[in-house]
């Protein structure tokens, strides 16, 4: 049992699935943001200018509500929510495209930044012994 839950954490405490945990959780919130702006903001705008028409609301009636017979229903296709899902999913893949799309412009910039050029080695000891004696030789030439 004890090396079951030490493979778990193991496998668990891996980066990749870190960070694909975080990328879940981000993308989930993010998706509602999305939802909301084609629900709350696009959708209206649509609507607007089709003359008031809702895109939920939309359907074709396959059979109608039987009035003989109490409660039922009348049997629809809903073929206006699925354009509000196709649509919710095409302003989604527009917005992450558009994300990476910053995400790789900017990589680009940073390796396009040339590299702090390398400090000079420092000298060997032959060349600090030699600096000293070329160093000594000009005192004494000066004197």
């Amino acid at each position: 049992m004890k090396k079951i839950l030490k493979e778990f954490k193991d496998f668990a405490m891996r980066g990749n699935v870190v960070d694909m945990a975080v990328g879940v959780i981000i993308g989930g919130a993010f998706g509602k943001i999305v939802t909301s702006v084609v629900n709350d903001i696009i959708m209206p705008l649509i609507a607007t200018l089709l003359g008031n028409v809702k895109f939920t609301d939309l359907n074709l009636v396959l059979k109608a509500a039987d009035p003989a017979i109490e409660g039922s229903a009348d049997i629809t296709w809903n073929y206006g929510n699925f354009l509000q899902q196709v649509f919710d999913f095409m302003i989604i893949a527009i917005a992450i495209f558009a994300f990476i799309k910053l995400i790789n412009m900017a990589k680009k910039k940073e390796e396009a930044k040339p590299a702090a050029p390398a400090p000079a080695p420092a000298p060997s000891k032959e060349e600090v012994l030699l600096t000293e004696i070329r160093d000594l030789l000009k005192e004494q030439n000066n004197k």
